[in-house]
C-alpha cells in the first residue's frame, strides 16, 4: 500500500518501522519541525519519528499546521491509498482525512471511548486503571470518536510508570496496525462503532498538575507519581539547607505509615500523606541531577525524620 506515517514521539516509531518491515511504500512521512532542545535550548531536535524517516530516505514533511489549502493539496498529491496516524500532535480537517482511498488509521493508546484525548497512558495511571491498551480506529473529525476495528488490552501492575506502559504499548500497537494494514486491502477490516458509555477526556497534562498534593492518600499520590514517570515527573519541594529545593519522584510505593501531611517519618524514606497511608520513595531527582535511588536520596540529602515536603 501507498501509505502516508504521520507522527512525532518515541511512542510512534515501532509503528513506522514495522510498516517498513512489511514491505509497504511509505511516500511520506509528516511529523513535527525540529525544536530547540538541551540546557540551553539551541540545538534543533528532530523529532524521533523524523529520524527514522531520514534513516530510509523517506521524505519528510513539517507543516505548522494542516488547515491552509496549500497543505492539503500537498497532501493529497501524495496519492495516499492510507494515512496511518499516531501521536501526531496536530489536528487533521475534514480534506486530509478524506484524501487517502483507505481513509486514515489511527493507533490511540487506550481503550476507547475510555479516554480519548492527548494523554491517555498519563491519565489511565493516575486514574488508578488496572488496565488499558491500544485501538486501531477509523478517524473523523471528532476527537478521538470513529469506528475501531482492532483493540489490545494489557494489565497495568501497580509499579508500572507511564514511561514503561507506552513502551509496552508501543510494541503492541505496531503488531495490532500490522495486522489492520493487510485486512484493510483486503477489504476485510471490520469497524464498529465506539459505545456512547464510558467516554472520559484524556486532558494534555499541564505544569499545575505535577506539584505532590501530600493530603491525598497514598494510592492516589503513587498513581500520580507514576503517571507522570518519567515526563514531566511529579514533583515536591524541602528545605536541604539552601531554602526550597524541587525534588521529582519518579517511582513510589503505598505503605503503611501515619503522620502529618508530607512529613518525613523514617530514612527509608517515608513520608506520610494526609489522606491516610505514606508514600516509600523509590526513586527520586534533585534539581540538576541523575535520577537516584530513594536510599541514595536520604544518604545524599542527608533527610531526617521530622523534615517536610511542601
Amino acid at each position: 500500500m501507498r501509505i502516508v506515517f504521520m507522527g512525532t514521539p518515541d511512542f510512534a516509531t515501532p509503528t513506522l518501522l514495522e510498516i517498513i518491515r512489511q514491505g509497504h511504500n511509505v511516500v511520506a512521512v509528516y511529523t513535527r519541525a525540529p525544536k530547540p532542545a538541551g540546557r540551553r535550548g539551541l540545538a534543533p531536535t528532530k523529532t524521533p519519528v523524523h529520524e527514522v524517516a531520514e534513516r530510509f530516505s523517506i521524505p519528510v514533511l513539517t507543516p505548522a499546521t494542516l488547515k491552509d489549502p496549500q497543505a492539503q493539496d500537498g497532501f493529497r498529491a501524495r496519492g495516499a491509498d492510507v494515512a496511518v496516524v499516531v501521536a501526531y500532535g496536530l489536528i487533521l480537517p475534514g480534506a486530509v482525512l478524506a484524501a487517502p482511498a483507505f481513509g486514515c488509521l489511527n493507533l490511540h493508546a487506550s481503550l476507547l471511548p475510555r479516554w480519548r484525548g492527548a494523554a491517555p497512558i498519563q491519565r489511565a495511571i493516575m486514574a488508578g486503571d488496572v488496565e488499558t491498551g491500544v485501538s486501531v480506529m477509523r478517524m473523523e473529525e471528532g476527537l478521538d470518536t470513529g469506528p475501531v476495528a482492532l483493540e489490545e488490552r494489557i494489565a497495568i501492575d501497580r509499579g508500572a510508570t507511564a514511561g514503561e506502559i507506552a513502551q509496552a504499548l508501543a510494541h503492541s500497537g505496531a503488531a495490532l496496525m500490522a495486522r489492520a494494514l493487510p485486512a484493510l486491502a483486503e477489504g476485510s477490516l471490520a469497524f464498529h462503532n465506539q459505545s456512547a458509555d464510558g467516554a472520559t477526556y484524556a486532558r494534555k497534562i499541564d505544569k499545575s498538575e505535577t506539584r505532590i498534593d501530600w493530603r491525598w492518600s497514598a494510592a492516589a499520590i503513587r498513581d500520580h507519581i507514576r503517571g507522570l514517570s518519567p515526563s514531566p515527573g511529579a514533583y515536591s519541594e524541602i528545605d536541604l539547607g539552601r531554602g526550597a529545593e524541587r525534588v521529582k519522584f519518579l517511582r513510589a510505593a503505598a505503605v503503611e505509615g501515619a503522620g502529618p501531611a508530607g512529613t518525613v517519618i523514617d530514612e527509608a524514606p517515608t513520608v506520610a500523606c494526609g489522606g491516610g497511608g505514606a508514600i516509600r520513595i523509590l526513586e527520586a531527582q534533585r534539581a540538576g541531577r541523575a535520577a537516584m535511588s530513594g536510599q541514595e536520596f536520604q544518604r545524599g540529602a542527608q533527610i531526617s525524620p521530622g523534615a517536610k515536603f511542601i
